[in-house]
């Protein structure tokens, strides 16, 4: 159990670093008849989010164009998905992802776990203000009407932001833990309940502390308890929320894995989990993937894409294969 461990993205701010220049460079890049993609990748990947929202106003100025329609009109397919999310500032990518994981026919439910169940208050403050920007809609209430049951209710718990911040009380650890274990005896709908406010409200030093307790006193993992005792995508999202609390950078790599092997690339939660944790902790996921796996992440990426999109996944990616 890490809780907490020193994280680390692969993107940084670029040094001597010029909007203008790149604005250029794109726009020369993007209004021939070719597109030259190469450049695309190498200025793009190689720019920190705060850096390439420079250069979309710079290529404003210079072209009276925007960067992100110009994009989506010269791109397509996975590659365009990659180009145009690196140019969203975080709270607005995640916003944008939520929307289309609850918008048309059916939900992306595990879109809406990797989201909520990972993101702190202060993430979660800013993404539900970009969601309203964006979509002049309130977030809490499209997941309240596009999910139902327990797992409403806890997603419901974790849009409100409010877990408590670095606070520990080793004194009540023991007494969470008997109702964490309670609530997996029990399994009645106040159970539930309980679980839930615990696994949304309390700090995650707090958890760490009380997920040392369940073991001692029940003698499992709390995630194994959990398997036992809950199904469908309210048991993956306690999980989740466990997994998060332990060790984020695991949780991503064990989503990385599931995505590239269990689901055949699904090319959507790859490019998400991979620009969303560029600058906050990739390097640390790509360390966890190859401790666990085995295979290092650039070699899974490598092996099931090709082209363009290929090299822009491991441009994000950043380093060497041998590496992670």
């Amino acid at each position: 159990m890490f809780c907490g461990d020193y994280v680390q993205g692969t993107i940084f701010p670029a040094p001597n670093f010029n909007p203008v220049l790149d604005a250029e460079l794109l726009g020369g890049a993007l209004q021939g008849f070719g597109c030259d993609k190469d450049l695309l990748i190498d200025i793009l990947t190689q720019r920190c989010n705060t850096q390439r929202l420079l250069i979309a106003e710079a290529y404003l100025g210079a072209f009276s164009r925007d960067l992100v329609g110009d994009l989506k009109e010269k791109l397509s397919n996975h590659f365009k998905d990659v180009m145009v999310g690196l140019m969203y500032p975080p709270p607005s990518y995640d916003a944008h992802e939520l929307w289309h994981a609850m918008k048309g026919a059916g939900t992306d439910e595990n879109c809406l776990i990797d989201i909520l169940a990972s993101r702190t208050n202060g993430e979660i403050f800013q993404m539900r203000e970009a969601y309203y920007l964006q979509y002049s809609r309130d977030l809490q209430e499209d997941i309240y009407s596009e999910t139902s049951g327990h797992f409403r209710d806890m997603l419901v718990s974790l849009v409100q932001g409010t877990r408590e911040e670095g606070y520990t009380d080793p004194a009540t650890a023991t007494q969470d833990a008997m109702v964490l274990w309670e609530a997996c005896q029990q399994r009645t709908g106040e159970h539930k309940t309980l679980l839930q406010l615990m696994l949304c409200n309390k700090s995650y030093q707090q958890l760490c502390l009380v997920f040392q307790e369940f073991q001692n006193i029940s003698g499992q993992d709390i995630v194994d308890a959990i398997n036992e005792c809950y199904d469908g995508y309210f048991r993956e999202l306690l999980v989740a929320t466990v997994l998060c609390i332990r060790d984020k950078p695991a949780y991503f790599a064990y989503r990385l894995y599931s995505a590239i092997h269990d689901f055949g690339f699904h090319n959507k939660t790859v490019i998400r989990i991979l620009i969303a944790r560029s600058e906050i902790d990739l390097m640390t996921i790509r360390k966890r993937y190859k401790e666990r796996y085995g295979k290092s992440l650039f070699h899974d990426i490598k092996n099931f894409t090709s082209g363009h999109y290929e090299k822009a996944l491991l441009a994000i990616c950043a380093g060497d294969a041998d590496d992670y």
